[in-house]
């Protein structure tokens, strides 16, 4: 029979709805842009800083120092190409820096920064 069907053929009814805290969140994509960001109130009434856009990331060597630097270009982003041609920042898409080549480690959408850690240097 088909899915989500008695042997009869009759539907099988939810028995109840999703509640808020089941519901899906709405997507944040992190532009490069000027910097923008926003607070969200959270689960509990804790305060959420997250970004919509950004200019700067937070650039660690291979040294450790952590430099910041402005971002160029957004090169490749290994989970959807797409994203890169719209210069979408998301975790591990490798952006363009005035220090060199760097590779995104953390969720923008979800942390407001962008860390990220240097993969070439520019000479």
């Amino acid at each position: 029979m088909k899915k989500g069907r008695k042997i009869t053929g009759g539907m099988y009814k939810a028995n109840r709805k999703k509640r808020k805290c089941e519901l899906p969140g709405i997507p944040r994509i992190v532009k490069l842009r000027k910097t923008k960001g926003k607070s969200l109130r959270t689960l509990g009434g804790n305060i959420k800083r997250i970004l919509l856009s950004c200019e700067e990331a937070n650039i660690i060597s291979k040294n450790h120092k952590a430099k910041k630097a402005k971002i160029t270009n957004v090169v490749e982003t290994p989970s959807n190409r797409f994203l890169a041609r719209q210069n979408i920042l998301v975790k591990g898409a490798i952006i363009d820096t005035e220090l060199g080549k760097a590779r995104i480690t953390n969720r923008p959408g979800q942390e407001g920064c962008i860390n990220a850690i240097l993969i070439e240097d520019k000479k």
